[in-house]
């Protein structure tokens, strides 16, 4: 004999929430965070101190704030978990990504010199010291930093963790190069060169698994463009008492926007891509994108 089925219970569990939304909330309140300091901080620090101040360190103060706030609120972590550990490895990739970086400007900018193409002109007043060099690489340096928290920070991570390496470094890439399409004399090559940068420092995270090397990477680019005396993403830093001029067209040289903006850089970010493929990196445990620990 058998007997009749039993009805279904009426006390389960309710289905768990789509994760898809704490995904938005988490990557929403770090945007907005971003977005309030970066307006608030520039328009203090501007009126403080003036536009190297607040374009540099509001940036960097942007970048902690929205980073501290939402890696403790959401997920009660320690700061240090976005990829800013401290130890030997951190400081092995730091200097690695200074050295690559820096090191592939000086050459993209000495080829043309030793090949006849460009030449140094002593400024008409220079006005170079040590102390205003110093500031200018510390502002630098903060710049670089705050701009890798934003960029390839928490948010980054969290893409990662849910979406997948690649489904995030190529859009996060495209934001990074169309936020900086307002800088003065901007171009489309300058943009494109930009993604290509912003694509560059999402696969150097995905190398090391930290934030020192695309900060290193980052820095060592940014300072030495400047020490040549050619303007850095259209912005001109008098911090050399040369001028660089070009013998070269504005589509290799990047004319106003800087190198940036030329086939020259096309060449050489490319060409970091597979330097760092091969370069001795030491790869951390990462602490957000924790897919990225997953034995292969």
């Amino acid at each position: 004999m058998t007997g009749l089925p039993h009805p279904a219970p009426t006390n389960q569990p309710s289905a768990p929430r789509d994760p898809r939304w704490g995904i938005v909330l988490r990557v929403g309140f770090f945007a907005a965070t971003v977005f309030v300091a970066l307006r608030l901080l520039t328009a203090v620090f501007y009126a403080l101190f003036g536009w190297l101040v607040a374009g540099t360190v509001s940036l960097c103060a942007a970048g902690l704030l929205a980073n501290l706030l939402t890696i403790r609120i959401f997920d009660r972590r320690p700061f240090t978990d976005i990829g800013l550990r401290t130890g030997v490895a951190s400081a092995r990739n730091l200097l690695l990504g200074v050295a690559f970086g820096g090191g592939s400007a000086a050459l993209m900018l000495w080829a043309p010199l030793l090949a006849g193409s460009a030449h140094l002109v002593l400024r008409p007043n220079p006005a170079f010291t040590w102390p205003s060099l110093l500031f200018y690489l510390a502002a630098l340096a903060l710049a670089a930093s705050g701009e890798e928290m934003i960029f390839r920070g928490y948010a980054f991570q969290l893409l990662i963790e849910k979406m997948g390496p690649f489904a995030t470094i190529l859009p996060v890439g495209v934001l990074f190069g169309l936020m900086h399409g307002s800088n003065p004399n901007a171009s489309g090559l300058g943009v494109l060169n930009t993604v290509l940068w912003g694509v560059l420092l999402g696969y150097a995270f995905l190398r090391s698994r930290d934030l020192w090397l695309p900060i290193g990477l980052h820095f060592g680019w940014n300072a030495v463009l400047p020490l040549f005396g050619v303007n850095l993403s259209g912005l001109t830093i008098e911090v050399s008492r040369y001028v660089y001029r070009w013998d070269l067209l504005p589509l290799w040289s990047g004319g106003e926007y800087g190198p940036e903006g030329g086939l020259l850089a096309t060449i050489f970010v490319t060409a970091l891509f597979f330097a760092l493929a091969r370069a001795p990196i030491a790869v951390q445990t990462a602490g957000i994108a924790q897919v990225l620990n997953e034995p292969e």
